[in-house]
């Protein structure tokens, strides 16, 4: 064992996340402004942890200055969250504002000035409005892009003069490839044209709205990125077969959007094999030269744990609809070290390899990691009998490892901007709603949703005044 300190260079992030739908609530919303998660929960209620859902999340809409407070309790620098696009308007097809959730948001806004917090906003974290997915099944419908674009140019019309680091969406990839490849989620669909309609629709809408951003000038004082969770793959092995496994894989989840959003253009490969595999979605030249021309200003990167795969090991089901793990087959490395909670194994070199992967094929575009965090079970359990103070001292070590790979990357030359933790409170995750802890503050359903810091947040508050990451790491032969 051996311990480091490695200094925080000024200017860095320091922040956490969370997204609208998760810990607004529903409290003020209108008839007719469900979401995709609204509509989900509702029509598939019984297979959310305990029926918890987004109907109260954390009631942050109602306790912002309370969370605000604690943010700044916790030595956060930067917040970013979501405008959910389904209660930010009460007409999506002609932009009609809901001024009181406008004003919502312009409050939490300032409130967040007022304590030394920069905002970060998010257009679309899973909050299609769930009219668009009934009248022009979501992101299937180039009209829903043309709505998008609008419902950004209201948005910014309100709030770019307070917000300088702006994002289209977070996790771009993941809504389609639960409910139409992996058919997983409601409306348990496996589609894989419509996976991929859903991937380019999401794609030409950034660029749209980079545009946009660009040719009204908001990009004098700010950016427009997008935020992604590419899945750092390994092979099994050296074999030629486990090699082309992991290649593919990375074509089909990460490269899939890294590409058109950074390089301006879809690898050819993936194109060639999706028309190999008679896989149809509708694009053009037209959207193509808008891709080409409009690539993001920034890009958030959330990464949580490492993704192993393998050659296929069985034959394809050739009555089923192509799926990309046509061409791969998960892979469990054995001793691998793991959150047994969430059943994800636990690496944290992943940022050091996928930021050396930006610097050297993606341009050393800016990025940042926008999520990395620790969810656990039970958390109770490890809370302290005289002071009340969960003891969360997994998180700490869990936050401290990955923040050394993410300094030690930029002191490799990674454009590497900064850290945020997911998840500044508890908050409902899909289907898993409150089973899992990832904040720094904890939620107590059982007392009214109080709040209350956890040790890992009186550390980050120390770890940001003193602007140095000090940390034992098992490095030595024993």
């Amino acid at each position: 064992m051996s311990k480091v300190s490695i200094t925080i260079p000024d200017g860095f992030i320091l922040g956490a996340a969370a997204s609208a739908w998760q810990t607004e609530g529903w409290s003020g919303k209108k008839d007719g402004q469900d979401s995709y998660l609204d509509l989900w929960y509702k029509n598939n209620r019984h297979v959310w942890h305990n029926g918890y859902g987004p109907a109260k999340a954390t009631d942050f809409i109602n306790r912002y200055k309370e969370d605000v407070a604690l943010m700044k309790a916790s030595g956060l620098s930067h917040y970013r969250t979501s405008v959910n696009w389904s209660r930010f308007l009460t007409d999506y097809e002609l932009g009609t504002v809901d001024e009181e959730y406008a004003a919502y948001i312009g409050n939490l806004l300032d409130e967040m000035k007022r304590n030394g917090i920069e905002p970060m906003l998010c257009l679309e974290h899973y909050e299609l409005p769930a009219y668009l997915l009934e009248k022009y099944d979501g992101w299937s419908s180039k009209k829903v892009v043309e709505l998008f674009v609008l419902y950004a140019e209201k948005v910014l019309e309100r709030f770019a003069g307070k917000v300088s680091r702006w994002f289209t969406f977070n996790e771009p990839v993941v809504v389609q490839t639960r409910v139409y490849l992996d058919a997983i989620r409601w409306p348990f669909e496996q589609n894989t044209g419509k996976w991929m309609q859903w991937n380019h629709h999401k794609v030409l809408a950034t660029a749209r709205v980079v545009e946009l951003f660009h040719r009204k000038g908001y990009g004098s004082h700010g950016t427009m990125g997008v935020i992604l969770n590419p899945e750092v793959t390994y092979a099994r092995s050296a074999a030629a077969h486990d090699q082309k496994a992991a290649h593919l894989y990375d074509l089909f989840y990460n490269r899939v959007f890294l590409d058109p959003m950074i390089k301006g253009e879809y690898p050819q490969e993936l194109l060639d094999l999706l028309q190999k595999h008679d896989v149809q979605f509708n694009y053009s030249e037209q959207e193509l030269a808008v891709i080409r021309n409009n690539t993001v200003d920034e890009v958030g990167i959330n990464l949580y744990y490492p993704h192993r795969v393998k050659a296929p090991s069985r034959e394809w089901n050739k009555e089923t609809p192509f799926h990309p793990a046509f061409y791969y087959e998960h892979f469990e490395l054995p001793g691998r070290r793991m959150n047994k909670s969430r059943g994800w194994e636990i690496y944290p070199k992943i940022v050091y390899d996928f930021a050396m992967r930006i610097k050297t094929e993606y341009g050393n575009v800016p990025w940042f990691i926008a999520e990395n965090g620790m969810g656990i079970e039970n958390e109770g359990q490890f809370r302290d009998a005289s002071s009340g103070e969960i003891q969360d001292d997994y998180r700490i070590e869990f936050i401290a490892e990955h923040l050394y790979w993410t300094l030690k990357a930029r002191e490799d030359g990674a454009n590497c901007q900064g850290y945020m933790l997911w998840a500044f409170t508890d908050n409902v995750s899909p289907m898993n709603a409150f089973k899992n802890r990832y904040g720094l503050i904890e939620i107590d359903l059982d007392n009214n949703r109080d709040r209350r810091q956890k040790k890992s947040s009186h550390w980050f508050k120390s770890l940001s005044e003193s602007g140095v990451l000090s940390l034992t790491l098992d490095d030595e032969d024993k």
